[in-house]
């Protein structure tokens, strides 16, 4: 009599060869940030099977997790793939069902619009739900398997062999093989545990010849060559605001997110990183908004700062800050359909200043729990803005109008899942691009895959005392770049020596100036479809990515329209 398996064996069977048996691709992805949408697109065009695994169950980043005012630097400078998404947003809006909550021409003829314009080929300003319908249009016309809510094991997870990367492992055991991998995480995780060398935190001026960065506390306006930089200007307190708990008397401690001791000496090197939050979709339309709302773990005392800042102002405060919206702290950018990209500003706003420096090397349960954080202390920010009796009523009145939009993320009540994580790891390659890069300052880069344009920019890092008794932040810059100019291809793949098969166009090879300038999401989707174009020829062609015949790349860049020289 033939004996039956039982069912509970055969579970574990199937469970296992799912599981423990690689799944094998040409061209494996970790990250479904923009630059691994764009890879994965251009990965399918070329002929190769990929996977793009993304550790959450929000795909494509920024660019849909809240960041709809692009930040370009200069629009001719983004070709490819990342273009294509940008017309692809203006083909979306060109359709009459897509305004729902505004008359296309009250968007279009606001005064100082400058990112899109009516008759451009192209629109660089957009709800999370466009962004989120374009990617998936574009993807569904190619050959992509997706996974999402597979984190990496970054303990034991990369399997390496002959010096090249064999095959990943993520937590809940599948494993993923392939000829080449990518690594389009905002943190670096998959080159970290493939060993590969990263840096993080602010690097010494001394290291590198730079003057932006290390420690930035003294406030001054500098012009360098082709640019003007203003650091720790901008994004401060109104002077004299008193940091202690009980003001004057420094026994009863400092207030929350303040550091002991001081900043530091100026441009010396520390582990600390720019500030974290979340960008807003916001609305003033009554029919769509959410009034923000108090967190049930509300801390008065996390905001005294930000009342303290208030009281500290000697004038109307219509004159409280010389730039910006001089009664609210934010960055308001108008999106279609009366909604907002809604960004840090001023002294005491969106930015969890000092709460990220452990972010990078942190556990997914450490970095859960710094998230939640930052979304609490923001909905807090919030709510006082438009409820506290301490906040001017006049901000009060501004604030108070708007809301998070019911139909943006609304399975998390407006608020996006995507931390901005600005900077965490930058892989240390053959070539670190520098503040002299992007003041064009070096001889010209040979082996250029794509263009950054954008200033050179940092966000506070830390809040301290000054030598006065009062409060200060510290760690922004600001400084413009000299012209577009090129990323060369060594600053996406690892030094000769390390990984042969793995690409990195999220966290290159940069100094934290130069990263402040790169870390752009168009630059990213740019950097992802050539790092795929590479990919691919170091698979046709049997060669490890470092070398990669940088003509033959360059050839078939500019056949997919990639930008790789400014006029």
């Amino acid at each position: 009599m033939k004996k039956s398996i039982p069912i509970l064996v055969l579970f574990f069977i199937f469970t296992f060869k799912n599981n423990c048996y690689p799944q094998s691709y040409d061209i494996v992805i970790y990250g479904g940030t923009s630059a691994g949408v764009a890879a994965a697109i251009q990965s399918s065009r070329l002929g190769k099977s990929v996977i793009l695994i993304e550790p959450s169950s929000h795909v494509g980043g920024l660019t849909t997790g809240g960041l709809g005012a692009t930040d370009i630097g200069n629009k001719q400078a983004i070709g490819g793939i990342s273009k294509e998404f940008y017309v692809n947003i203006k083909k979306y809006y060109d359709d009459p069902a897509n305004w729902k909550w505004q008359e296309r021409s009250e968007y279009f003829d606001r005064p100082n619009e400058g990112r899109s314009r009516e008759g451009e080929e192209a629109m660089w300003t957009f709800e999370p739900t466009a962004a989120k319908k374009v990617y998936a249009d574009m993807m569904a016309k190619e050959k992509i398997t997706l996974v999402t809510e597979k984190r990496l094991n970054r303990q034991s997870g990369v399997k390496s062999q002959n010096n090249r990367i064999v095959s990943i492992t993520m937590e809940s055991g599948e494993t993923y093989s392939g000829s080449m991998f990518m690594d389009a995480t905002y943190e670096g995780d998959l080159l970290a545990a493939a060993g590969i060398s990263y840096a993080t935190g602010r690097e010494a001026n001394s290291e590198y010849g730079e003057t932006l960065n290390g420690v930035q506390a003294n406030f001054y306006n500098v012009t360098l060559k082709g640019t003007v930089s203003r650091n720790g200007v901008h994004h401060n307190f109104i002077p004299g605001v008193d940091p202690y708990v009980v003001k004057g008397d420094p026994s009863s401690g400092l207030l929350p997110l303040i550091i002991e001791g001081g900043p530091g000496l100026d441009g010396t090197a520390d582990n600390k990183l720019q500030a974290y939050c979340f960008r807003m979709t916001l609305t003033d339309h009554p029919e769509n908004r959410i009034p923000f709302e108090k967190p049930s773990n509300y801390n008065e005392l996390e905001y005294e700062l930000l009342f303290r800042n208030y009281e500290a102002a000697t004038g109307p405060l219509e004159e409280m800050y010389a730039y910006g919206d001089p009664l609210v702290p934010w960055i308001n950018t108008p999106m279609p359909n009366r909604k907002t990209d809604t960004n840090n500003q001023k002294g005491f706003s969106t930015d969890f200043v000092g709460q990220n420096h452990d972010f990078p090397e942190a556990s997914y349960e450490e970095r859960e729990t710094m998230a939640q954080q930052h979304l609490e202390y923001q909905q807090g920010l919030m709510w006082s803005l438009a409820n506290h009796p301490r906040i001017p009523q006049q901000v009060r009145d501004v604030v108070s109008k708007w809301g998070m939009s019911k139909d943006e993320y609304s399975e998390r009540n407006g608020w996006t899942p995507q931390l901005y994580v600005r900077e965490a790891r930058r892989m240390l390659s053959d070539y670190v691009v520098t503040q002299k890069d992007c003041e064009s300052l070096v001889p010209e880069v040979e082996d250029g895959v794509g263009l950054a344009a954008y200033g050179m920019d940092s966000h506070m890092v830390q809040r301290y005392v000054d030598h006065n008794g009062y409060v200060q932040n510290e760690g922004n810059f600001e400084a413009r770049v000299a012209a577009p100019y090129p990323i060369p291809y060594r600053a996406i793949v690892p030094k000769k020596g390390e990984k042969e098969n793995l690409l990195v166009p999220v966290c290159v090879s940069s100094t934290h100036v130069a990263f402040g300038s790169i870390r752009m999401e168009p630059v990213f989707m740019v950097l992802g479809q050539s790092a795929a174009t590479a990919a691919a020829m170091a698979i046709d062609n049997k060669v490890a990515v470092q070398d990669v015949d940088y003509k033959a790349l360059r050839a078939k860049l500019l056949e997919d329209n990639q930008i790789l020289e400014h006029q």
